[in-house]
């Protein structure tokens, strides 16, 4: 469960808090093997830093969290880990939904939940039923995602509408293609935190990390907790953002 009235640190204050900030959660396998332990103890132990960081994002003022839980490439690990993996969204809105809501977040989902297992889909749209009126930090897990199949999704919408003549070619707009994209009406990323020492961005969030800041780490997710989620943000602060400007 979370410990949110029970926290003894006071919440850190910086000139420039992000709107929106996007995880890569890398480092739950290594972490494991790094002790001898099953992968899927490191993803288990991966959900402490959700938690973690849930919290810490809820108290410096984060509009919006998207948190990179399971890719479309996912789907190619052993049997055994995405089996693991698709149990532990249930877990973790099971054990700690109640709190959530009563801290104002609301739950949300990206991703073809479709192919998704129903236990799956069920844990995650009663979450986001329970919180749809919640108007504090936007909680979005990125499950079965994959930016490329998020563009093409929008691309065969939009090109459907144009085929029925209701939607002119010379319409399209970035406006317009933001409207049909997995994470709706969320703001653009402005800053992309990727664990556990890799540089890329596999696949997330194509459109909306056009003009993120991005900070990678050497610290395994599960042991990306609050110490380390405050030196993102620090490390963020020292920015400046152009925006293709000068």
């Amino acid at each position: 469960m979370f410990q949110w009235l029970n926290q003894t640190k006071e919440t850190e204050t910086y000139e420039r808090v992000p709107e929106h900030v996007a995880i890569i959660m890398d480092g739950n396998g290594r972490w494991a093997k790094k002790r001898g332990l099953p992968r899927i103890m490191g993803h288990r132990e991966g959900m402490k830093s959700i938690r973690e960081v849930v919290r810490v994002a809820n108290e410096l003022g984060i509009r919006s969290l998207t948190l990179y839980a399971f890719s479309t490439e996912n789907w190619t690990r052993p049997e055994e880990e995405v089996n693991f993996l698709m149990k532990l969204p249930a877990q973790f809105l099971e054990s700690d939904l109640k709190e959530l809501d009563a801290q104002n977040v609301k739950v949300e989902v990206a991703g073809e939940v479709s192919r998704l297992p129903h236990f799956t889909r069920e844990a995650v749209e009663q979450a986001k039923l329970d919180t749809q009126h919640n108007t504090g930090l936007r909680l979005i897990f990125a499950l079965n995602y994959g930016g490329r199949d998020e563009l093409v999704q929008v691309m065969q919408k939009l090109g459907a509408q144009v085929q029925a003549g209701t939607l002119s070619p010379d319409a399209i707009t970035p406006e317009t293609i933001e409207r049909e994209l997995m994470t709706g009406s969320v703001t653009d990323v402005d800053f992309v935190i990727r664990t556990s020492g890799e540089q890329r961005l596999s696949n997330f969030l194509l459109w909306q990390a056009a003009y993120a800041e991005f900070y990678f780490t050497d610290v395994l997710w599960p042991e990306f907790r609050r110490d380390a989620f405050l030196a993102a943000i620090e490390d963020y602060n020292q920015r400046t953002r152009r925006f293709g400007g000068v």
